[in-house]
């Protein structure tokens, strides 16, 4: 790794985090989101800041961003676009939707139709959309950035596992300290700060880095380390879903992405360790004879959490 791509990502840190107080783990796991080439999932109650998070990382490298609001009437047509008759031409032409962009903010996933939902799953897996049996590439690079509201509030749809699989990582944002509260109130006196965000990167040096993180080096421990984690999630009588193998391929990802984030062209066992829950709690479905009063995606966390710290660390 360069010293001008550390600095470059440093210097990607501290943007975000003008505006987004007291959540540097957060801003991370959207980094290595971005540098794995994958999608992120942020779920939480409402104003914690999930929307802001994702404007301020599109704001903060010059790429093409686009916010969909999704809602109970939404069509996969307002999503991927639509073929209309051209009568110059005499021919269908394709007129693009919002998913042609280098970043997405899915805003309020949950609140729109299994069926719109859909319209996603081709985009996130393939980067390309297919529509009256002609596929579109989409834009390099290319991140989803969806955030939901509790399955527990009224008016939303549960994502299915597919859906939910396509996800890189699923993070809550949490509600700040009184500190970072404060400053969040100083800095919103003159408006939101997300004004004066200017662009540090292009979709170049993101591509670069991308391609960077993909070298990461990997030893054969930490593979081992990591599918054993993954066969447990599968034999445990706790989950009724374990781990798929687009999971262990999305782990290794992220964790070659978190090694370049902190500086580094190999991956150490902490780079695993500290992402085996944002990137395996969604995949997972607990089985209903271990349910309990405690939110399933609460419950899913504890088991992963119970399985990695009784599972054998590499020297």
């Amino acid at each position: 790794m360069t010293v001008a791509s550390s600095n470059q990502i440093a210097q990607l840190q501290r943007a975000v985090a003008t505006v987004i107080k007291g959540k540097d783990d957060a801003i991370e796991l959207a980094l290595v989101a971005l540098l794995a080439r994958g999608h992120l999932l942020i779920e939480d109650v409402p104003g914690v800041g999930k929307t802001t998070l994702a404007q301020a990382l599109a704001r903060s490298f010059n790429c093409v961003f686009q916010r969909l609001q999704f809602t109970s009437d939404m069509l996969p047509s307002d999503v991927i676009g639509i073929s209309v008759w051209n009568q110059i031409a005499q021919d269908f032409e394709f007129k693009p939707g919002p998913i042609f962009a280098n970043i997405v903010l899915a805003d309020e996933i949950n609140r729109t139709t299994p069926k719109t939902q859909s319209a996603l799953l081709e985009a996130m897996n393939e980067a390309q959309v297919t529509l009256d049996n002609h596929t579109h590439a989409l834009p390099r690079p290319f991140l989803v950035m969806a955030t939901q509201n509790p399955i527990e509030h009224h008016g939303t749809y549960p994502l299915p596992e597919s859906q939910l699989d396509r996800f890189l990582l699923r993070i809550r944002m949490g509600y700040p300290s009184r500190a970072s509260e404060k400053e969040i109130l100083r800095t919103h006196r003159k408006g939101s700060p997300l004004e004066g965000l200017q662009p540090i990167l292009d979709a170049g040096d993101i591509l670069t880095m991308q391609h960077a993180a993909e070298n990461v080096r990997v030893e054969e421990s930490l593979l081992d380390y990591a599918l054993e984690i993954v066969e447990r999630t599968r034999q445990t009588d706790q989950l009724s879903l374990g781990v798929s193998p687009r999971g262990s391929v999305m782990l290794q990802r992220a964790a070659q992405a978190h090694a370049f984030v902190h500086g580094r062209d190999y991956c150490l066992p902490d780079d695993f360790k500290q992402l085996i829950v944002p990137v395996f709690a969604h995949r997972v479905v607990v089985n209903t004879r271990y349910a309990s009063t405690q939110k399933k995606s609460e419950q899913a966390e504890a088991i992963l959490r119970e399985i990695l710290e009784t599972s054998r660390v590499p020297l």
